[in-house]
């Protein structure tokens, strides 16, 4: 068997996704995802221009020979461009593997280790009654694990929270919009937040909350102190994932649930914070840290400190990486939880799945592969408009993190 095409598939049914399909002699196909949000053409350029070329006339079934052979065989290694690019053709490469042999992803991998994949979806509001309200209406969908963010009161905008009634897409203009940020407005409203939700919802409910790399590590510890007597699931990147050691200290002063990772590509971004036992779960995801071949090493590598899973999952990875990381959690024996952010029916007509959602757990179906394809007919009618991540800057104009 030998590959004999590898073409990507770009489109944008509602926010743009980058599709990798690799095809084989014998007809088999494979599906992965290529979105990296805010910057999908690097990719759609790395693999076409430089990687796909090289995946002509090889054996599709040797997956790790493939994945060295990208991988190590660079001078140019890791970062989220080459990375997003080597988990797509992984993805696919998985995909065709399990349709060879008949049965869906999670079996290939080893087997189920769950009935259900827990995940957790996003409730956003303007001020803190309007997050209530739609903890409430998830609530009533089913699920278990809820992350809450609202506005705050001074800040015209704040990550999380949605213009208008429409869902929340952080890629919102051509170039990047600019917004403003306070740490000291934020700090001082948010905990209110945690305390609402646990006097409406009780203590059976998780909480999650992502403060987006926003804080030093001192300020983080006196959020992850301040929230404790509402027991958070985590608390997600409070200090820019760049410094691993900013953890040591704010481990020193909470015992708030530590999670970190989306943004990491390799093992060697995270090695520290799980062999030192500074976070709690490892937020790396198939399509961004070099796909399911490299997705097992890093959990491997986590289980032997305790560390779970807690894949990203928001929008803008498409519904290709929802399936294939559904099947790595339905596996993965130290699983945490999944993020979920519902994709739009205009994107899951695009992208027809088999995965399904029932009271708070996924399942991922029992298709052969990952049960995820694409319509490139109908693809092919949403083409790709550029949209940007927006930037912050502090009250006196300092840019920041955003």
């Amino acid at each position: 068997m030998k590959i004999t095409e590898a073409k990507v598939i770009v489109c944008s049914p509602g926010r743009n996704f980058v599709t990798l399909k690799i095809v084989t002699d014998e007809g088999v196909y494979g599906i992965g995802d290529a979105t990296l949000n805010g910057r999908e053409k690097s990719v759609v350029s790395f693999l076409e221009d430089y990687l796909c070329p090289s995946l002509i006339g090889r054996d599709p079934q040797r997956i790790e020979d493939i994945w060295q052979f990208f991988y190590r065989g660079a001078y140019w290694r890791r970062g989220p461009v080459g990375m997003t690019a080597i988990a797509a053709i992984d993805t696919a490469l998985w995909d065709i593997k399990a349709k060879l042999a008949n049965m869906p992803l999670y079996q290939l991998l080893g087997g189920r280790s769950r009935d259900g994949v827990m995940v957790y979806t996003h409730a956003n509001g303007h001020d803190i009654e309007s997050t209530l309200e739609q903890v409430g209406k998830y609530v009533e969908k089913g699920y278990k694990a809820v992350r809450v963010q609202c506005g705050i009161p001074g800040i015209a905008s704040t990550y999380g929270v949605p213009k208008g009634n429409k869902a929340y897409e952080p890629a919102d203009s051509d170039l990047p919009s600019e917004t403003s940020w306070s740490t000291e407005k934020y700090l001082n409203h948010i905990p209110q937040l945690f305390q609402e939700v646990r006097k409406q919802f009780g203590d059976d409910l998780h909480i999650l909350h992502d403060v987006h790399h926003r804080l030093t590590p001192i300020e983080a510890a006196r959020l992850g102190k301040e929230v404790e007597p509402y027991h958070l699931f985590w608390l997600e990147d409070c200090v820019p994932a760049e410094n691993q050691e900013a953890f040591k200290l704010i481990r020193q002063h909470t015992t708030t649930p530590l999670a970190v990772g989306e943004v990491f590509n390799s093992i060697h971004d995270c090695r520290e914070l799980i062999q030192n036992q500074l976070i709690d779960y490892i937020r790396t995801t198939v399509v961004h840290a070099g796909g399911i071949t490299h997705l097992r090493r890093i959990a491997d590598f986590a289980a032997l400190y305790n560390v779970r899973t807690g894949s990203h999952g928001a929008t803008d990875l498409s519904p290709v990486c929802m399936g294939a990381a559904l099947h790595f959690d339905y596996w993965v024996p130290n699983f945490g939880i999944q993020e979920h952010m519902a994709h739009s029916e205009q994107m899951l007509e695009v992208f027809p799945h088999a995965y399904r959602f029932n009271d708070g757990y996924f399942t991922p179906g029992e298709l052969p592969g990952h049960g995820v394809d694409i319509n490139e007919e109908l693809a092919a009618k949403y083409p790709y408009k550029r949209a940007c991540l927006p930037v912050a800057r502090l009250e006196d104009g300092t840019l920041w993190n955003w």
